[in-house]
């Protein structure tokens, strides 16, 4: 017999996070999570996300044990502002037992319908800075810190289940030396004198955060016409630049700027720390937050985040600005391979941006729908 439980104490919200630490244990390929930081992205009162929406978490028990989570998130911006009335779910781990699957999704799906809300997606977060997506293909593949990592099995449940596919995404990788400067080099010194713009050098954390709210603002224009975006509010602004900004090396964000110091363009990359968290093992202390350290400093690889251009100056190269600065940047520090987050199939406009760099499908995955 399957029961569902809701975790809302700090020992249920505890087992919640550790569960996949459980049906992971033996897998040379998932990255896990900082425990702290997952507890404290649903903290109510440390996550400003709840401002706007609101999650419930459930645990699945068989015989006494823990043997699947979901989380049931609605994002009222989602729901009232653009009129999307999206059931969303996501943190979803099961073991493969259709009946415990089956039991988290009705119990999201119960929820959805008293809010009379018209159908259920995931897996997902809160926003479009979260995780998305159940792998589909690539599970011989190191996952990373900001993606989700699964089962082969998963897929199956959700069409067991009455789940079709609503969007797919792919995560593509290619080695620096298949970057070649002669792509932009001679476009981007083009592009800067014709719009006046300038790239600026920046090496502090200190240096970053005054543009750092430009840089949100900017992601809400650029990112609003894709059918997952959800509005960045300003209080999630000021919480993502305590939780991301402290991981990131200043010189892998690159701004570009017009004649006015207004910012068009912007891009955020982050060091690989797959192996450190593999090492740290969910725990900062002590010793996991010098396994993260040494990999800011050290790591060869790196993630492009995100990337983001202004709607009057997207198709106008102004990309090619922002590789010129990575370029010159991996270099010096002897990057080897770049990999890239997840991202929408439909989205043609950013698989021209990286077309020449001939990057590699590694991962796919997918959120799946069912109306309620």
């Amino acid at each position: 017999m399957i029961t569902i439980k809701e975790a809302t104490s700090k020992k249920d919200l505890k087992a919640f996070v550790r569960f996949p630490f459980k049906i992971y244990e033996n897998s040379e390929y998932w990255v896990p999570p900082i425990i702290k930081q997952e507890l404290e992205t649903f903290n109510k009162d440390k996550n400003p996300i709840f401002k706007d929406a609101e999650a419930r978490f459930f645990l699945a028990y068989k015989s006494g044990k823990v043997v699947g989570r979901i989380a049931a998130i609605i994002n009222w911006l989602e729901v009232d502002k653009q009129g999307i009335k999206k059931m969303r779910f996501g943190w979803f781990d099961f073991i493969d037992d259709l009946d415990v699957s089956k039991a988290l999704l009705n119990t999201i799906e119960d929820i959805g319908r008293t809010q009379q809300l018209s159908y259920a997606e995931g897996p997902v977060g809160f926003s479009n800075l979260d995780k998305v997506g159940v792998m589909t293909e690539g599970f011989d593949q190191l996952g990373t810190m900001i993606t989700w990592y699964n089962h082969p099995y998963y897929i199956n449940h959700y069409s067991q289940h009455g789940y079709i596919i609503e969007k797919e995404y792919s995560e593509n990788k290619f080695p620096f030396e298949n970057v070649k400067p002669e792509f932009f080099k001679k476009a981007q010194e083009l592009i800067k004198r014709r719009y006046k713009l300038r790239a600026l050098q920046l090496t502090k954390t200190e240096e970053v955060m005054p543009y750092a709210d430009r840089m949100f603002d900017l992601f809400n224009e650029s990112y609003s016409s894709l059918s997952s975006f959800v509005e960045i509010t300003d209080i999630q602004k000021e919480y993502f630049k305590k939780k991301f900004i402290s991981f990131i090396n200043p010189e892998y964000i690159k701004f570009v700027v017009d004649e006015h110091d207004k910012l068009v363009g912007f891009a955020v990359v982050m060091p690989r720390f797959a192996n450190a968290l593999r090492k740290a093992n969910g725990r900062l202390f002590p010793f996991g937050f010098t396994h993260i350290l040494k990999a800011k400093k050290q790591s060869k690889d790196v993630i492009f985040y995100l990337i983001g251009i202004h709607p009057d100056y997207q198709n106008k190269g102004v990309h090619a600005v922002i590789f010129n600065e990575y370029y010159e940047t991996f270099k010096q520090k002897g990057i080897e391979t770049c990999y890239r987050t997840p991202e929408l199939e439909d989205n043609i406009a950013i698989k021209q941006i990286w077309k020449h760099f001939d990057p590699k499908v590694y991962v796919r995955r997918k959120t799946l729908r069912k109306n309620l």
